[in-house]
C-alpha cells in the first residue's frame, strides 16, 4: 500500500429520504477532499437510515439495483474528485422483496470496483426472522492503487473469523460502515480487536442521529492501526474523522514508540490447534434472542 488519507463522513441520514441523503453526501465529499482524502467512507445504509420502519416490499421499492439511482450521483462525484468512495445503501435484489444491506466500493473513475453484501445481518434485520435483509454470501479483497481494501458492515465486525478471512486474502485496510446498536465499549473493543488481531487498518464509520425504529446512533467513528494504535476518533456529531494511513504501520509496537514490533499474529498462528469451523451456541442464553422469539410465533 501507499501512504494516503482516509476520511469517514459521520452523518445522520434523513429518514427514508434517498435523494436528500444522496445530495447531502455530495455536499460532504468536497469537504473531505479539502483534507486530501483519497478514500471517503460513509456510514451503513446512508441512503435511508438503518431501521426504516417500512414493510419489506416498500423498502424494496424505495431503493434500487446497483448500479442505479442510489449510486449514480456518488459515482459521478468520485470521478469528479478523483477519489475512492465506500457508499453503503440498501440494495434491491433480483427478486421482489429481496433486499441486501450493501456497501459499494467506487473507484477514481466512478466505476464500481465491487459490492459487498452484509454477511452477518443483525438478528432483527434478517428476513428469515421477520426483518428485511437477506445475507450476502461472499467476501472479497479489492486491489486498488491505495491499498488492498476489504469491507465489513457493522455486526460483521463482531465475528473475528470474517476479518481474519479478509486479512488472509491480503486486506491492508478493512472498512466498517456501521449504524451501531450497542455500547461504545463494544464498538471500541471490536474495532480494536479486528485491527490488532489481523494487523490491518480498520476504518470504522458510525452513524449519528435517529432512525424510524427509534434507534439513536452515537458516532465516535474511529481509525485503528494494525498495531492497535487509535489514529483518530470522532464525537457524537456530524463531522469528518480522518487520518493518514502509512505502509510501515507494523514497524513499531505502538504509536509514538521507538520499540520495534517483533511479532505477526497471522504468521505466528499455531494452525495445528484449531478445529474446523462448525455450528455453535453460547453456553449463556441471550435474554431476548430473535431466533427464540421467532420460533414462538
Amino acid at each position: 500500500m501507499k501512504e494516503f488519507v482516509v476520511a469517514g463522513i459521520q452523518i445522520a441520514p434523513v429518514q427514508n429520504q434517498v435523494d436528500v441523503n444522496i445530495n447531502r453526501a455530495l455536499e460532504w465529499i468536497p469537504k473531505a477532499i479539502e483534507l486530501n482524502a483519497e478514500l471517503v467512507v460513509f456510514p451503513e445504509t446512508a441512503t435511508t437510515g438503518f431501521d426504516t420502519g417500512l414493510p419489506r416490499k416498500a423498502l424494496w421499492d424505495l431503493v434500487d439495483y446497483i448500479p442505479g439511482r442510489t449510486t449514480e450521483g456518488i459515482q459521478a462525484a468520485a470521478a469528479k474528485h478523483n477519489v475512492y468512495v465506500v457508499w453503503p445503501t440498501y440494495e434491491r435484489g433480483e427478486e421482489e422483496g429481496v433486499i441486501y444491506n450493501s456497501a459499494v466500493l467506487i473507484d477514481r473513475t466512478g466505476e464500481i470496483v465491487g459490492i459487498y453484501r452484509k454477511t452477518h445481518p443483525f438478528p432483527g434485520e434478517m428476513a428469515q426472522f421477520g426483518g428485511w435483509t437477506t445475507p450476502g454470501s461472499s467476501v472479497n479483497v479489492y486491489e486498488t492503487d491505495l491499498a488492498n481494501i476489504g469491507i465489513i458492515i457493522c455486526y460483521d465486525g463482531d465475528f473475528p473469523d470474517l476479518s481474519t478471512t479478509l486479512a488472509l486474502k491480503g486486506a491492508e485496510v478493512i472498512v466498517r460502515p456501521s449504524a451501531f446498536l450497542r455500547t461504545f465499549d463494544h464498538w471500541w473493543a471490536t474495532n480494536f480487536g479486528r485491527a490488532y488481531d489481523n494487523h490491518a487498518y480498520v476504518m470504522a464509520v458510525n452513524a449519528v442521529g435517529a432512525d424510524k425504529g427509534g434507534n439513536f446512533y452515537f458516532g465516535h467513528s474511529m481509525i485503528i492501526s494494525p498495531n492497535g494504535w487509535k489514529i483518530a476518533q470522532g464525537r457524537c456529531a456530524e463531522e469528518i474523522v480522518y487520518g493518514v494511513l502509512k505502509p510501515d504501520a507494523l514497524k513499531y509496537v505502538y504509536g509514538g514508540m521507538t520499540s520495534l514490533q517483533s511479532f505477526d499474529h497471522l504468521e505466528d498462528r499455531n494452525l495445528g490447534v484449531y478445529n474446523v469451523m462448525q455450528p455453535g451456541k453460547s453456553m449463556f442464553e441471550p435474554g431476548n434472542h430473535v431466533r427464540a422469539r421467532f420460533k414462538k410465533v
